[in-house]
C-alpha cells in the first residue's frame, strides 16, 4: 500500500496508462483528455474526466452515470477498484451461516455474566468480502469525506488570485480529479481489507449496520490455519469480540458519535503549506494548468501533503485512546466470559495483538486515512487497566465508566492505571450512579491540578 497521504496516489506505475490516455475519441490527432488543437472544449469535460479515471485505474469506465462525479471522493470509483480486487466470491453455504449463528448464539449466553450491557445485536451475518465493503462503505463515505474535503480543496483555495484566474475551468476539474485520486487510493485499500478483516468491528470502528453482529468465514479460516486451537473454539473467541463490540456500540449511545467526529476534528485541523503553494504556482508555466497530465504532476508533488498541526495530534492522541479503551474492555470481558471454558483464549488474544503489531490492512488503511497507527502497547496497557478496575470496584463499576465520556480514563491513565482505579473506588459507587456527581469532582481535580484555589463557585464564574 502506498506511504502517501490519504488522497495522493501513484499512477506512474499504471500499465493501461499511455493507452487509456491516447488514441481515444477525445480529441483529434490522439491528444489526451478531450485537447484539440483549438485547445480546451468546455463540452467535453465528462468525456475527459472519465478518461482521466480509466488512467488512474485501468478500469474500463471510472465515472458515474453521465460521465459526472460528485463529493470530494468518487466512491463509485472505489468501491469498483475494490471488487476487482475482492474477485469472484463464494456464498456462504446454509451450514457455514447455522455455525456462526451458533457460536453467536453461545457467546452472547456466556457475555450476560461478564458484563452489565445487555446484548446488542439483534441479528447474526456471515458475510463475504463483498457483503463486508457494502454493508460498510455508507461508514467509510464519513470517515473519508471530512478528510478528503479538506485535502482536496485547501490548497487550491491557497493559490494567489493570478493562479486561480489562469486555472479557469480548471479548476472544477482538478476537484473531479482529486475526487477520482481519493476514490482510486481508498478502493485498493478497502479491496484488500475487506478479505483480510474477521469480524464487522474488526478495525474497532463499527463499521456496519446497527445492531447487526457480522463474522467473515472466509478470513476466519484463513486466520485459523496454523493455530493450535480447535476451528469451533476459534469461532465462538471471535463471535464473542464482535458481540462484545455491540453491546458497546449500541448501548453506549455516546461511542459511535465521538469516534466518528474525532476523525471529522482531526480533518477540520488539516493545514497546508501556502507559502510553499505560492513558490510553486509562481515557477508554473501556465500552460500546465490546461495539461491534465501536468495537473496530475501537480496533485502528486509533496509541495500539497498536509502539516500536522497540535490540534490535529491532540485529536489523534483523543482518538487513539480511545480505540485502545474499547479494545481493551472487549479483551477483558472476553476472557472472563471465555476464560474457563476455551482454555485457548489468551493465546487467542496474543495472537490478535501479534496481529497488530505487524501492521495489517487494517492499521495501514487506518493509518492511511487518519494517520494514526494504534499501538498494541496502548491497548495492552488499557486492558491491564479495565482488569484492575475489574477486581477493584466490580463489573458494575467498571461498565459504569462507559456513563459518560467524561468519566472515561485518558492516555495518562494508561501509563499510570492505579491512580485512576483508586479515583473510581474512592468516589464510590454512587458517583456512578449520578453522573453529574462525577462531573463535578472532575472539575474539582482539574481546578487543583491547574493551582486553582478559593471557594470553587468563585472559581467557575
Amino acid at each position: 500500500m502506498s506511504d502517501l497521504p490519504f488522497g495522493f496516489s501513484n499512477s506512474d506505475d499504471d500499465p493501461d496508462r499511455d493507452k487509456n490516455a491516447s488514441g481515444g475519441p477525445g480529441g483529434p490527432g490522439g491528444m489526451p483528455f478531450g485537447f484539440g488543437a483549438e485547445g480546451f472544449d468546455p463540452a467535453a469535460l465528462g468525456q475527459m474526466l472519465t478518461q482521466f479515471g480509466q488512467m488512474l485505474s485501468g478500469m474500463g469506465s471510472a465515472m458515474g452515470p453521465g460521465g459526472q462525479s460528485s463529493g470530494p471522493v468518487n466512491y463509485d470509483v472505489a468501491k469498483k477498484l475494490a471488487l476487482q480486487q475482492i474477485g469472484s466470491v463464494t456464498p456462504v453455504s446454509d451450514g457455514t451461516g447455522a455455525a456462526v449463528a451458533d457460536a453467536a448464539h453461545l457467546a452472547e449466553l456466556w457475555l450476560d455474566g461478564a458484563t452489565t450491557l445487555p446484548a446488542g445485536a439483534t441479528r447474526t451475518a456471515a458475510w463475504t468480502p463483498a457483503d463486508w465493503l457494502e454493508n460498510t462503505l455508507d461508514t467509510w463515505k464519513r470517515l473519508c469525506d471530512p478528510v478528503a474535503e479538506q485535502v482536496s480543496g485547501m490548497w487550491v483555495s491557497g493559490l494567489p488570485e493570478e493562479a486561480k484566474q489562469m486555472a479557469g475551468p480548471m479548476l472544477g476539474m482538478i476537484g473531479q480529479m482529486g475526487g477520482l485520486a481519493f476514490g482510486s487510493q481508498l478502493g485498493q485499500a478497502l479491496g484488500q481489507l475487506a478479505s483480510e478483516v474477521l469480524t464487522s468491528t474488526d478495525i474497532g470502528l463499527p463499521l456496519g449496520p446497527h445492531g447487526v453482529a457480522a463474522l467473515q468465514p472466509a478470513a476466519i479460516e484463513k486466520f485459523s490455519e496454523g493455530l493450535e486451537q480447535p476451528d469451533r473454539e476459534i469461532l465462538v473467541f471471535l463471535a464473542a469480540r464482535e458481540a462484545a463490540h455491540q453491546r458497546l456500540f449500541v448501548h453506549v449511545p455516546w461511542l459511535r458519535q465521538r469516534l466518528l467526529a474525532t476523525v471529522e476534528e482531526y480533518a477540520r485541523g488539516i493545514k497546508m503549506d501556502f507559502s510553499a503553494i505560492e513558490e510553486a504556482a509562481q515557477n508554473l508555466d501556465p500552460n500546465a494548468l490546461t495539461d491534465p497530465s501536468k495537473l496530475e504532476e501537480l496533485l502528486q508533488q509533496g509541495t500539497f501533503e498536509p502539516q500536522t498541526t497540535p490540534e490535529q495530534k491532540q485529536a489523534l492522541e483523543r482518538l487513539e485512546t480511545l480505540l485502545a479503551l474499547i479494545e481493551g474492555w472487549v479483551e477483558t470481558v472476553v476472557a472472563e466470559a471465555l476464560g474457563e471454558r476455551l482454555p485457548g483464549v489468551a493465546a487467542l488474544n496474543e495472537t490478535l495483538r501479534r496481529r497488530r503489531a505487524t501492521g495489517g490492512p487494517a492499521e495501514q488503511t487506518f493509518a492511511t486515512l487518519v494517520g494514526l497507527e494504534l499501538r498494541p502497547r496502548k491497548v495492552r496497557e488499557a486492558a491491564q487497566l479495565w482488569h484492575r478496575l475489574t477486581e477493584a470496584a466490580g463489573m458494575d463499576g467498571r461498565d459504569g465508566v462507559w456513563a459518560h465520556p467524561d468519566l472515561l480514563p485518558d492516555s495518562s491513565d494508561l501509563d499510570s492505571p492505579a491512580g485512576f482505579v483508586d479515583r473510581v473506588v474512592g468516589g464510590g459507587s454512587s458517583t456512578f450512579d449520578d453522573p453529574i456527581a462525577q462531573l463535578e469532582a472532575l472539575q474539582a481535580r482539574e481546578r487543583e491540578e491547574r493551582g486553582e484555589g478559593g471557594d470553587a463557585n468563585a472559581s467557575d464564574e
